[in-house]
């Protein structure tokens, strides 16, 4: 007996397929398993121009105050270029001018600006205290560590004038804090003189030879000792390796010389309390075999006699 052949039934999306057959309708694609090719319009161009992007100087004028003044020394100094633009069009100059940072603006204003006899600018700026005059001098090719006539570098004119922002800059650059000068002074043996703490303090990152001495043999706490500079002598005891007993050319130790050309007032009792409270040594006499104690009652000193003979 002949039965009929059966066919399956088809469903969901293979029906419709076949009945778009039977109409006549196209045969359907497969589907390209490769992802579709990019339009040109979607090639990215490679020719194009890289973004500007701001600048070190840039993010300086930005900061603006003296923290953006001095980064912008410092960057200027090294050769930073002054004219390079920003996303906006914008120059470092115009960014501090749009800011209100005028000073800083008018300091990037001079970037290119010949500055004749770099090395005589940047002595003549180390000495009045101009840390733009100084950066723009660097920037024009002024050697660091250029000598005046009296073989003082620039370092060593800002530490005896105490100008902090000069200071800065140089030690930034890379200034020698043991530079020589032609009466066997340093920068470092200078900050003894002046008694400046916050010179000290900048000078201290170099890494300065503590030990060199000046023209009458000796290091930095004997000079502050003796013009009763309380605050220093404390802290080059405390922060260095100074040597709270060595012994100048003349026989003096600090202790001694607090005494001997101190005044016996406040300041000068405070030294000699800071020095025996780090370790100075009130046995020693000088080269007459005279002792602090002995030169401190021999001048009516009481208050430091009394310190000394505790």
């Amino acid at each position: 007996m002949h039965r009929p052949t059966v066919r399956p039934v088809l469903a969901g999306a293979g029906l419709l397929a076949l009945l778009a057959g039977c109409a006549g309708g196209p045969d359907p694609t497969p589907a390209d398993p490769r992802p579709p090719r990019p339009t040109e319009s979607a090639v990215p161009d490679t020719t194009a121009a890289p973004e500007a992007r701001p600048t070190p100087l840039h993010e300086a004028a930005g900061l603006g105050g003296e923290e953006g003044r001095a980064r912008a020394r410092v960057l200027l100094a090294r050769g930073a270029e002054a004219g390079t633009t920003d996303a906006e069009g914008r120059t470092p100059g115009d960014l501090a001018r749009g800011l209100g940072h005028d000073a800083l603006a008018r300091l990037l204003a001079r970037a290119d600006e010949p500055v004749p006899a770099p090395g005589e600018a940047l002595l003549r700026a180390a000495t009045r205290g101009d840390a733009d005059a100084a950066a723009l001098a660097l920037r024009a090719g002024a050697p660091v560590d250029v000598r005046d006539a009296r073989r003082r570098t620039p370092l060593l004119l800002a530490v005896i004038g105490d100008r902090l922002e000069v200071a800065a800059l140089l030690a930034r650059l890379g200034a020698d804090p043991d530079a020589v000068d032609d009466q066997q002074d340093t920068p470092w043996l200078v900050t003894g003189v002046t008694g400046s703490v916050a010179m000290g303090q900048l000078l201290l990152p170099l890494d300065p030879d503590v030990t060199l001495r000046n023209r009458y043999g000796g290091v930095s706490i004997i000079p502050a000792s003796e013009r009763g500079h309380v605050a220093y002598v404390r802290w080059a005891l405390q922060h260095t390796d100074v040597d709270v007993d060595h012994v100048n050319d003349l026989g003096w130790t600090a202790l001694l010389e607090a005494v001997v050309l101190g005044e016996g007032t406040e300041r000068w009792q405070r030294v000699v309390e800071v020095l025996l409270r780090n370790g100075a040594d009130r046995s020693i006499p000088d080269d007459d075999g005279v002792t602090a104690l002995a030169h401190a009652r021999a001048r009516g000193y009481d208050e430091i006699a009394a310190l000394l003979a505790g």
